[in-house]
């Protein structure tokens, strides 16, 4: 056994669950343990304490596969990590990242002799039974040595996994990936809203969703996913309009900035999502007042 996975929430638990299926047995660690040893349990997998206790547990040279929060959580787990590791081992990180962090550690890394790579990973909850895409960074050794993995991740063997790189390759491509996603996922919105709102044609818009599947220029899997949920309820009167940003959107729009490649409908998207969260309301209010001092407009209290 030379592999194993740390972190093992909704996607690196189905990770894990993948590669059982697939005929490949690992070493997991999970910070509570408890998750560990469910799904040491439904796979066979081997559930370790600790990270020491993973280290240990593989054989040399290892692979070292992250799925942790970006920031303070990589960052721990590699402190902890690195000194247990030997010359000639592989990390990987394969949540999401900047991919100017991959750069920096895989230097530092490098100064020890052990390999970094970066894999983005596409596919959410579905990937464990669909496959997920995978598009990773690294040198020519280091992606062979991840080949067989990355065929078992992948929809299949032959399709849905790249190797893009250099180290950073991975995570930039994919922070492209997910600012298109933003793109896309705000386009629908806006559609349905203007359809859903619309007087006078009393529109239903599950039945629309479920037409533009077939034939359209527009169909995908979002548009799939936005017919299941209208088709069980098109009012979605007990949604919250909160929508949460990941980081991977903010460093597509700051990549954008830095290359002087104009990127309007991903930063807008962004700006959106900004907006559902609240983030908009006290320009808002100062728009209110200001329109009430020119125009002695009425103001609504809240």
């Amino acid at each position: 056994m030379e592999f194993g996975l740390v972190g093992l929430g909704r996607m690196g638990g189905n990770m894990a669950r993948r590669l059982a299926r697939k005929g490949i047995r690992i070493a997991i660690h999970n910070r509570s343990h408890d998750v560990s040893e469910a799904i040491a349990a439904e796979t066979g997998h081997l559930a370790c304490t600790s990270l020491q206790d993973m280290v240990a547990a593989l054989q040399a040279p290892r692979i070292v596969w992250l799925m942790l929060p970006a920031g303070e959580a990589t960052e721990t787990a590699l402190d902890t990590l690195t000194p247990l590791l030997s010359p000639g081992d592989l990390v990987v990180d394969g949540a999401n990242a900047y991919y100017k962090d991959d750069q920096r550690r895989a230097s530092g890394l490098a100064t020890l002799k052990i390999e970094f790579a970066d894999a983005g990973v596409s596919g959410g909850v579905w990937g464990l039974e669909n496959g997920y895409c995978i598009m990773f960074g690294g040198s020519d050794a280091a992606a062979a040595r991840l080949k067989p993995y990355m065929q078992a991740f992948a929809p299949t063997p032959d399709s849905g996994w790249l190797h893009t790189g250099p180290v950073g390759s991975g995570h930039f491509v994919k922070m492209v990936h997910n600012g298109i996603e933003y793109g896309m996922m705000q386009a629908f919105a806006e559609g349905f809203a203007l359809m859903k709102n619309k007087p006078g044609f009393d529109l239903d818009v599950a039945e629309i969703a479920e037409l533009w599947r077939h034939g359209s220029v527009v169909r995908s899997w979002l548009l799939d996913l936005s017919a299941d949920f209208l088709a069980q309820d098109q009012d979605l009167q007990s949604i919250e309009p909160f929508v949460a940003d990941s980081g991977e959107g903010r460093w597509t729009v700051l990549e954008s900035v830095e290359q002087g490649i104009p990127a309007p409908v991903m930063s807008l998207a962004l700006m959106m999502r900004f907006a559902s969260q609240g983030k908009n309301d006290y320009a808002a209010k100062m728009l209110a007042k200001m329109r009430q001092g020119f125009g002695g407009h009425a103001v609504k209290e809240g």
